[in-house]
Parts: structure tokens; C-alpha cells; sequence
């Protein structure tokens, strides 16, 4: 007897199945060595955070000094991967800078963007678009059809990523390089100094985190095996009788 799986609380059989293209070579070897990038740089920089854990405004900051915002985290020096921390972020992020432009490229390329990700006047529509936050709200299971493509709201949501919030954070990243600020002092200046572009580069972060964290729980509600199982073989599972 086949082995089945369900859908929509009912068995059906793996023969009913068919396995229909869904991410590419290049967005597939992107995505995993961007998540393991995010996730090195997410662990270093909480340990560099804890070692000054205020935000301030301008060119300096001090610790006795009037800050921004007091983050509610304790200063740890003695944080053992502090030091190595630093290192293992900027590598982490050169990583990722790397990947972007290669993961860039090729949609360029291969049309990935206008295919997949671009939205359409359709997916513009307030109603539609409203159904589907609601949607994601309720925490409802998508259908098998929308496992082969992107719903509006994902769209939306990574193109914003790519183009906003990722740019914004490798920037102020860069910035606060005085290796980088020193041969390109505008990139700083423009941001009203290092420690500016340090706040803003906290909270781009946090909004990525955020994006990370909200991404798995949609893989949970969709189906997580199938869902990373498309991410690491290409092909989607869909049942014969709805494709």
C-alpha cells in the first residue's frame, strides 16, 4: 500500500501527488546561506548589544553620557564571544551582502522578480489584499494552489525587505566602519554620525528579526515540511486533482 499524506483532513495517497517547480538553484543556495548569515549575525550582535546596551543620537556616546533610549538589557562585559563577536558579524555580513548581489542578479536575470515577486494591479486591491492580512491573522492554512506562488501580502512584504529594510541596515552597518567612513565619510555624515547610524541600524534589525520570526510561524501554519521541503528540493507538493 502507498503511503499517504493529508490534505485538508483527508488521506490521500502520495500517488495523487505531483511534484511541480517552485524555487530555482540560485533563490534556493541564497536562501539557505542567507538564514544562516541572519542567524550568526542576529547571535553576535546581541553579544555586542549587551556590552553597551544604550542607544544615542549623533557622532558619540558615552556610557555616563544622556542616551536615547536605555535598552531594558544588562551590561555584560565579560561576554566571552564579545570580542570574536565582532568579527564573526562583519563576516556574517559580508556574507550576506555577497548573497543579496548574487540573489539580485540572477532575478534580474532569470525574470524572478517580474514573475514572482513584482505585484500585480490584482494583488493591489484593497479587498483582496485586506482578505489576505485577515487571513494571515486568523492564522488560516493556505490552499495547495498557493504553494506555487506568493500571495499579495508576501510580495509586498519581500520586496520591502529587500529593497528597504535589508539596504537600510548593511548602510548603517557600513557606517559605523571607520575603515568604510574614512574613505567614504558621506555615508555617515548623511545619517548625522556613528551613533546615529548605529539607532537606526538597532532598529532595522529588529525589524528583520521581526520578519524572521513571523515568516516561521507562517511555514508552521502553511505546513512547515512542505514548505522547506520545496525550499530544498525546488519542487511543491500539490494534489493532482487541484492543479
Amino acid at each position: 500500500m502507498a503511503a499517504s499524506t493529508y490534505a485538508r483532513g483527508l488521506a490521500v495517497s502520495d500517488s495523487e501527488f505531483s511534484n511541480l517547480p517552485r524555487h530555482s538553484v540560485a533563490v534556493r543556495v541564497t536562501h539557505w546561506l542567507t538564514a544562516l548569515s541572519f542567524i550568526a549575525l542576529v547571535l553576535s550582535g546581541l553579544a555586542i548589544l549587551l556590552a553597551q546596551p544604550r542607544l544615542y543620537w549623533g557622532e558619540t556616546g558615552v556610557r555616563g553620557g544622556p542616551s536615547l533610549i536605555d535598552l531594558p538589557l544588562p551590561f555584560v562585559l565579560d561576554v566571552p564571544i564579545r570580542g570574536p563577536g565582532r568579527y564573526v558579524h562583519f563576516l556574517a555580513a559580508w556574507i550576506s551582502v555577497f548573497t543579496g548581489l548574487i540573489y539580485v542578479a540572477t532575478g534580474l536575470l532569470t525574470h524572478h522578480f517580474s514573475k514572482h515577486l513584482l505585484p500585480t494591479r490584482s494583488d493591489l486591491d484593497w479587498k483582496r489584499l485586506c482578505r489576505v492580512v485577515f487571513d494571515h491573522l486568523l492564522l488560516k492554512r493556505p490552499g495547495e494552489q498557493d504553494a506555487l506562488t506568493y500571495n499579495p501580502l508576501q510580495r509586498i512584504t519581500y520586496l520591502l525587505v529587500m529593497l528597504g529594510v535589508f539596504p537600510v541596515t548593511i548602510w548603517t552597518g557600513l557606517a559605523m566602519s571607520p575603515a568604510v567612513t574614512s574613505v567614504v565619510p558621506v555615508m555617515v555624515t548623511i545619517l548625522g554620525g556613528q551613533q546615529s547610524a548605529r539607532t537606526i541600524h538597532f532598529f532595522a534589525a529588529c525589524l528583520l528579526v521581526l520578519f524572521f520570526v513571523i515568516h516561521i510561524a507562517m511555514l508552521v501554519v502553511a505546513g512547515f515540511v512542505k514548505r522547506v521541503g520545496a525550499m530544498i528540493t525546488g519542487n511543491a507538493a500539490v494534489a493532482k486533482e487541484r492543479i
